[in-house]
């Protein structure tokens, strides 16, 4: 039974190219156009567009996103520079957010610590009955828990989140390194971070996949190292 797709070189569904075929030069331009063709990110399809045109779309607002995250190369580093110096002064990673993003601190903080002790990650993670509501709740934990030598990551897809900001604000005050993964324009923690990363983008699905390859990236950076891997 066939797959359903058209065949290579033929539009589908929802009047998207073939582009696969392309050298990389032609292929950027293409899906540049062709995503400047589709809905905006985020937006509703009319009811009856098809599975595969709604695929092409994710799947271009995602390589095109990706083709600009080239541009964060300093940033990143710079912020995985600063992670790696704590570690190396004795100090630990506190990652936070809410909801998505707490999930990928999490992540993170379970990666670099799995089979290490002392642990040298851990994720601050709120009362989900709160749902992320208290404006004090990551300021309180970054207070109980942190000490000079670490560094507090905040991830936010707005970088608007009171809670997050307050977090940042803390860690700020007392003297602890900050690093922000951000998206839309970073919001008030672009500014409280000593090392922002923004993903200057107003889909939160794009900017939380950005997110996760930025993270895995920094946990990559950090256990290169220190010769870890």
């Amino acid at each position: 039974m066939g797959s359903g797709l058209a065949p290579a070189g033929t539009p589908v569904a929802g009047g998207l190219p073939e582009v696969a075929s392309m050298k990389n030069g032609e292929r950027l331009s293409a899906l540049d156009a062709l995503v400047r063709s589709v809905p905006a990110a985020g937006s509703r399809f009319p009811q009856g567009t098809s599975a595969e045109a709604v695929f092409e779309r994710e799947l271009l607002q995602h390589r095109r996103l990706f083709a600009e995250i080239a541009s964060l190369r300093a940033a990143v580093c710079q912020a995985g520079a600063l992670m790696t110096d704590a570690i190396q002064r004795g100090g630990r990673l506190l990652f936070f957010g809410n909801g998505a993003a707490a999930y990928l601190a999490a992540e993170l903080s379970e990666r670099l610590t799995r089979g290490r002790w002392p642990p040298i990650a851990m994720a601050l993670a709120l009362d989900s009955t709160d749902g992320g509501g208290d404006p004090q709740g990551f300021a309180r934990l970054i207070a109980a828990n942190a000490r000079w030598a670490d560094c507090a990551i905040a991830i936010s897809a707005s970088g608007r989140s009171m809670n997050v900001v307050r977090g940042l604000q803390k860690a700020h005050a007392m003297g602890v390194t900050t690093v922000g993964l951000l998206g839309c324009g970073g919001g008030a923690a672009r500014l409280l971070a000593e090392a922002p990363v923004v993903i200057a983008h107003d889909d939160r699905a794009r900017i939380q996949e950005a997110h996760v390859f930025i993270g895995h990236i920094w946990c990559d950076q950090i256990e290169s190292a220190l010769g870890w891997r």
